[in-house]
């Protein structure tokens, strides 16, 4: 089921008390080069534990029962969820564990560590990290009594993080504008889903965009087929938090729902946009955050014209690995 307004209108009332309102900026230069009218970056990166990951699991722990409080959650995660429920863990006093795949960025480990949360590895091998991860995380809560959470199948995350568009949408109309098309990273579908039915509900005429890595587009191939299908095994891609085989079913149906469409970027797209959002508008961006510019600056986007609102999702990733990426970028197509 997913998310009413009203629901959306709950959770960004409870979850703005305790979040930053990050900035909203305009980046002339994206829309010179890409031919559009405006274009407007929310940069979530600058969030609370580095994404936008912190409104949906703020959100998600409110509906806790106490005896569900008391006793803790568990959620699998590559590291953004991971940071963002231990984040919102530690000040609502929740107990929270995480399963986190042995190959995620230890960055992200030990920022959840910090944060208070007891991470579990677990070891994939050659089988998808995320079915792998969460079979263990399901294993642990019946074993120890806790509370299972899902990354981005649950609606209530869902309207959590919808505060992202709601957020935005304000931005843009205090500054007189509103979105002709809105982008953003997607790897379950829990912040698409979000801002899908938020920005539905504003702008009725309003292009909803998916933009996912090339080899884990499930999103895009799922509402092409009007059915939800898994990604081929064996792809890779810098984009570690959006390596999901397949879409939630909440997100899935939030997103046929309100008839967005999908888009890939390939590597090579997306460490150009991680130096572009660092030059243009001095962020630094994890791959996966630097998704929707990557699509607008390579051309996947219909924006000729447009004024449009973009997310830069995270920007969790350590300063040795952000060197060594965008130093692997070719030169040409980068933004002046």
């Amino acid at each position: 089921m997913s998310p009413t307004a009203a629901d959306i209108a709950r959770a960004y009332a409870l979850t703005r008390q305790t979040t930053i309102r990050t900035p909203l900026i305009e980046v002339a230069a994206f829309a010179e080069a890409s031919g559009a009218a405006r274009v407007f970056v929310k940069a979530e990166s600058l969030q609370k534990a580095g994404s936008f990951k912190i409104r949906g699991a703020t959100w998600r722990l409110a509906q806790l029962t106490e005896v569900e409080r008391k006793q803790g959650v568990i959620a699998f995660s590559s590291g953004n969820f991971a940071q963002g429920l231990a984040a919102a863990g530690k000040a609502a006093g929740v107990p929270v564990t995480i399963v986190m795949p042995g190959d995620a960025p230890e960055v992200k480990r030990r920022a959840t560590e910090g944060y208070g949360a007891r991470v579990v590895l677990s070891h994939h091998g050659d089988r998808p990290r995320e079915e792998v991860a969460s079979a263990l995380a399901r294993h642990l809560a019946g074993e120890q009594g806790l509370t299972l959470l899902h990354p981005f199948d649950d609606p209530a995350v869902v309207a959590g993080q919808a505060g992202v568009a709601v957020e935005a949408l304000e931005q843009m109309a205090e500054l007189g504008q509103a979105p002709d098309l809105v982008a953003a990273p997607t790897g379950g579908g829990g912040l698409i889903a979000g801002m899908a039915l938020a920005t539905r509900a504003a702008l009725p005429g309003a292009e909803i965009w998916a933009v996912e890595p090339e080899g884990f587009d499930g999103m895009g191939r799922s509402l092409t087929a009007a059915a939800i299908g898994r990604v081929a095994p064996g792809a890779q891609s810098l984009c570690d938090a959006l390596q999901a085989t397949a879409p939630g079913a909440a997100p899935f149906a939030a997103a046929q729902a309100a008839g967005v469409r999908g888009c890939a970027v390939g590597d090579t797209a997306v460490r150009r946009a991680m130096i572009a959002a660092f030059e243009q508008l001095k962020l630094v961006l994890e791959p996966s955050g630097a998704a929707a510019i990557a699509a607008l600056l390579s051309g996947q986007l219909p924006v000729k014209g447009r004024t449009v609102l973009l997310v830069a999702s995270g920007g969790n990733i350590a300063f040795e690995t952000f060197v060594a990426l965008t130093r692997a970028a070719p030169e040409d197509g980068r933004t002046q």
